[in-house]
């Protein structure tokens, strides 16, 4: 916490005796300084406590200056942009003989909000095959274990991307991108999964059977305003 930081946005009453501390805290409150998100918001509306309204200004450290808008918190400067970008490359292939889905490892990334209004668009990439030209590899793209990118009329074929690769010893591209809305602010983890259609193995990360031919799998979050 830094030295102007506070806990607290004090109210006077009537014929009230100010302190020396009441006038150091009512000094600092033109803008109010805040360690983080949950102290401000504990800040506004207890007893002695400024009410929240339309129009608070406020410091957030590590976030900068914010606003009140009479619904939530807008971080001046950040408005139809880019707040934060985080992302995750996977330089080692990934196999699984599994008939449902499961995670890829490594092929996983977590951001947490600024703002829960904000949206998350999310871009992931890679290169996928299968043993068997008869077989099939299906990926799916989740938020922790909710599916933000599947197809709602397949039954349980639902996936973000499916396809059966040529061959053994050719692989497909993929790309999957979505703009999903978490509503929230705590950290939240987006991640591939993949599951075979068949008996074959399914490889992420590999353009061929052949381990020697592996290729890159990336996922990347940005966290925009709407």
């Amino acid at each position: 916490m830094g030295a102007n930081a506070q806990t607290s946005v004090p109210t006077f009453t009537a014929g009230e005796v100010l302190t020396a501390a009441n006038m150091n805290i009512s000094a600092g409150t033109g803008v109010p300084v805040f360690a983080t998100t949950v102290t401000r918001d504990a800040a506004f509306g207890g007893t002695g406590e400024k009410t929240l309204a339309e129009g608070q200004v406020c410091y957030v450290e590590g976030t900068g200056l914010q606003t009140y808008n009479g619904t939530s918190w807008i971080t001046w400067g950040t408005r139809n942009g880019v707040i934060q970008v985080k992302s995750a490359l996977k330089t080692t292939p990934f196999t699984t003989t599994s008939s449902t889905f499961v995670d890829v490892t490594d092929v996983s990334v977590s951001i947490t909000p600024t703002n829960a209004s904000n949206q998350i668009f999310v871009i992931c990439t890679g290169m996928y095959s299968c043993t068997s030209a008869t077989d099939a590899g299906r990926l799916n793209l989740v938020r922790g274990s909710t599916n933000i990118a599947q197809t709602t009329t397949g039954g349980s074929g639902n996936q973000s991307v499916g396809a059966f690769t040529a061959n053994g010893s050719n692989g497909d591209n993929f790309a999957i991108t979505v703009l999903d809305s978490p509503s929230t602010t705590s950290a939240t983890t987006y991640k591939l999964q993949a599951a075979r259609l068949g008996t074959s193995t399914l490889g992420i990360g590999r353009y061929a059977v052949d381990a020697n031919y592996p290729t890159v799998t990336t996922i990347t979050v940005m966290e925009v305003t709407p």
